[in-house]
């Protein structure tokens, strides 16, 4: 099954081919003639480390914004970005354009809970990171047990700090998080039409009915995800597909469903078309009148109409008594307005500082002592609070307060991973070196991404650092120890300086090669 009308070798699916003629009528020839045109290259810098003005200034790089992504940018292929050290100190995150979207259009504000409901690789869990800006709860997830791994590593890459990680059913998650969450997103899994031209081997393992094989799991995520919701509101359901079933059919199928939610419109603006109705496509008639006219309101981003691949993305309110008579643009309930679990009454805690509460994620937590914890805190990065404690054998990790009972649920990381407890030490992991900036540590030491320096720390290589490279917060501060390392002044890892010698802490399963 070849088409070749317009297409230079490239193979798309005869049925697919057909079906797109169908539904774009004399929009197909500019469609089909964008599959001679090169994909376009996108990266989104991340205001978690950094802000927009200051990344322009400081790299490289020949970028050109995307509209609809206020850190997004467009790069040249040949620039090659994953393989500058900024890179690494998780500076920006290399995203598809068309994809920054759904988070845009989530309207995520500082101090919310968040789902990422089907979460893996990560971009748009971090992209959602860099709204809440360090305030309230991202709650990321994945069924999918090999692709959490990309997820865990780009979330500790990008820095975040107020991250859960599961790996685990939606329906499940739905009995521990029901009506608490502010904003969900659902990245649907879907047939990928949408993302033929950027990976042709999608296109060749294709089949017809992969359409209804994703509508079924698309259905049942949109019904799991409406209960994990609170009222008023506000979820995201997005696609890299095309098929009518998969979009519009499904979310007016959801409205039908679901008499509380409603459709928020988003502009057709920047490229992004209007969603189909049920003038367009007879797949609508089945759907009520309400379904069908605020299906109009979704919106579809085509390949031949901007630079990007093509997706969908529908918003949705719920539209429940406590948001009557709100405006569907309007902000929802601040995080201060919000109630909040307190931690566990009958947790140990440190007093200093930190103070932190402590729970145990698991059933038989042997003894440990967290005055090493508070001792490195203190002495390396005194100014980084830890409300609570999360222990997971060795493991440490500073949980999100306000988290409900996980108990049954897979939990891959209950929160920023700080490090590990051991004989008569603390450990600090590479997730803590990520999240912290170069003002939170008393000891750095700083190298140029131009330098062979930096290289080689980021091969995992020993360096040999003069004792006057150390810069310390005061002059009571000792040489010697664990200092952040930084690149352009953005903290990259670990490194134990002792006698003009700095031992490379960094992951080996993260280093250049």
């Amino acid at each position: 099954m070849t088409e070749s009308d317009g297409i230079q070798g490239r193979y798309l699916p005869a049925e697919f081919v057909a079906r797109m003629s169908s539904l774009l009528g004399e929009q197909y020839p500019a469609f089909i003639a964008s599959y001679d045109k090169p994909r376009v290259y996108g990266l989104r810098i991340n205001t978690l480390k950094c802000t927009t003005e200051l990344f322009l200034k400081l790299t490289s790089l020949q970028l050109r914004s995307i509209s609809w992504a206020s850190s997004g940018f467009y790069y040249e292929e040949d620039s090659r970005p994953g393989k500058h050290p900024h890179y690494h100190t998780g500076l920006y995150y290399i995203q598809e354009p068309s994809a920054m979207a759904p988070v845009e259009l989530l309207d995520v504000q500082p101090g919310e809970r968040v789902l990422d409901l089907c979460a893996a690789p990560g971009g748009k869990s971090t992209q959602i990171a860099t709204k809440l800006a360090g305030q309230g709860m991202l709650v990321t997830n994945d069924i999918h047990s090999d692709r959490v791994k990309a997820l865990v590593k780009n979330i500790e890459l990008s820095g975040v700090r107020n991250a859960v990680v599961l790996n685990e059913q939606p329906e499940k998650l739905k009995h521990s998080f029901a009506h608490f969450f502010d904003k969900i997103l659902i990245d649907a899994p879907c047939s990928g039409e949408g993302m033929f031209r950027k990976e042709a081997d999608m296109a060749k393992a294709w089949e017809p009915d992969w359409v209804e094989r994703y509508a079924v799991m698309q259905r049942e995520l949109l019904d799991q995800a409406a209960s994990m919701l609170r009222s008023g509101g506000r979820m995201v359901y997005s696609t890299c597909t095309f098929s009518l079933e998969e979009n519009e059919a499904m979310i007016a199928e959801f409205l039908d469903k679901h008499p509380e939610f409603m459709v928020v419109p988003v502009a057709a603006v920047d490229g992004l078309s209007q969603g189909y109705d049920t003038e367009l496509s007879g797949q609508l008639n089945s759907f009520s009148d309400r379904a069908r006219e605020a299906v109009k309101g979704t919106v579809r981003l085509w390949p031949h109409q901007l630079e990007g691949e093509g997706h969908f993305v529908a918003v949705l309110l719920h539209n429940g008594i406590a948001s009557a008579t709100a405006q569907p643009e309007a902000n929802l309930q601040s995080a201060a307005a919000r109630p909040t679990m307190k931690p566990n009454k009958s947790a140990r805690s440190l007093k200093g500082k930190h103070s932190p509460s402590l729970q145990s994620a698991g059933k038989q937590q042997p003894e440990v002592d967290l005055q090493l914890l508070y001792r490195f805190m203190t002495e390396h990065a005194p100014e980084v609070g830890i409300s609570q404690v999360t222990l997971h054998g060795e493991h440490v990790y500073a949980s999100p307060i306000g988290l409900p009972d996980l108990s049954g649920i897979r939990i891959i990381r209950p929160g920023w991973y700080i490090g590990t407890l051991k004989k008569q030490r603390f450990e600090p992991s590479h997730a803590m070196a990520m999240g912290l900036s170069k003002e939170d540590a008393v000891r750095t030491i700083e190298l140029e991404a131009t330098s062979a320096a930096a290289a080689r720390y980021l091969r995992g290589e020993t360096l040999e650092v003069a004792e006057s490279a150390i810069q310390r917060r005061n002059h009571d501060i000792a040489f010697k120890g664990y200092c952040l390392v930084l690149i352009d002044g953005f903290p990259v890892g670990w490194g134990k300086w002792q006698d003009g010698i700095l031992k490379n802490e960094y992951p080996p399963g993260w280093r250049w090669t």
